[in-house]
């Protein structure tokens, strides 16, 4: 533990010292470029933030996968301004008369760092936001989906009864013999606004296919039993 807070402690100090250095040569070359007062302690400040935020723009898009081309170039702009201070304040750039092309840069570098800035902060973000489903796939596929006759009848208020067919009158009928087979049960009426949706999907079907719709397909279509299949398809005939 003792060594590890040593070390860092030694990796803050270096740190510390490393940073006020690139500061004070920041500092010196905007005021020897003519930015004097507050501008030329605000030009530091604005070279590190830019290398910060190009280096944690870097760090993200190399997790997520994306292109770090733009961070890269960013940084490396960040990285030569400060190495550049740093260089020129070593002897090999007389103070006190700065040629004119470093009064240019730096009169220029606040609309760069911005631009930079900007970039870096709304640059895409890949894989972020899904992608919408194309709107004809999910025609389509609305289209495929079986229809049931209660989605397909007609919108009536709540209180309203449900559709149901008409109960035959009890008539009294002679006595069948023992051995006769019990009358087969009369069909059950359809509802007219079934009939009506089934007529629909039959002739989308033949203008869709150019041939009539079988049993087994109204069936799937309309969501219902073979039995009242049999009723609807016999009464679109």
């Amino acid at each position: 533990m003792r060594r590890y807070l040593a070390r860092l402690d030694a990796v803050l100090v270096q740190a510390v010292i490393a940073g006020a250095l690139s500061f004070a040569h920041l500092h010196d070359i905007a005021a020897a470029a003519g930015q004097d007062g507050w501008k030329a302690w605000a030009y530091p400040v604005s070279v590190d933030l830019l290398l910060v935020a190009a280096w944690r723009r870097l760090r993200t898009l190399r997790a997520s996968g994306g292109a770090v081309r733009a961070a890269w170039f960013w940084f490396a702009v960040a990285l030569a301004a400060s190495l550049g201070a740093n260089v020129a304040t070593a002897g090999l750039l007389d103070l006190g008369d700065v040629p004119d092309w470093l009064r240019i840069l730096v009169a220029g570098w606040p609309a760069l760092a911005f631009l930079g800035g900007t970039l870096l902060v709304h640059s895409h973000n890949p894989g972020a936001a899904p992608v919408a489903e194309p709107a004809a796939e999910v025609e389509a596929e609305q289209a495929e989906a079986p229809v049931t006759a209660e989605a397909t009848a007609p919108d009536r208020p709540a209180s309203a009864p449900a559709l149901s067919a008409p109960e035959p009158e009890p008539t009294e009928l002679p006595a069948a013999p023992a051995d006769a087979p019990a009358p087969a049960a009369p069909p059950a009426a359809v509802p007219a606004a079934l009939v009506d949706h089934a007529r629909k999907v039959a002739d989308a079907h033949r203008a869709r296919t150019g041939s009539p719709i079988d049993t087994d397909t109204l069936r799937a279509r309309l969501g219902v039993p073979p039995v009242l299949a049999d009723q609807i398809a016999a009464q679109l005939t």
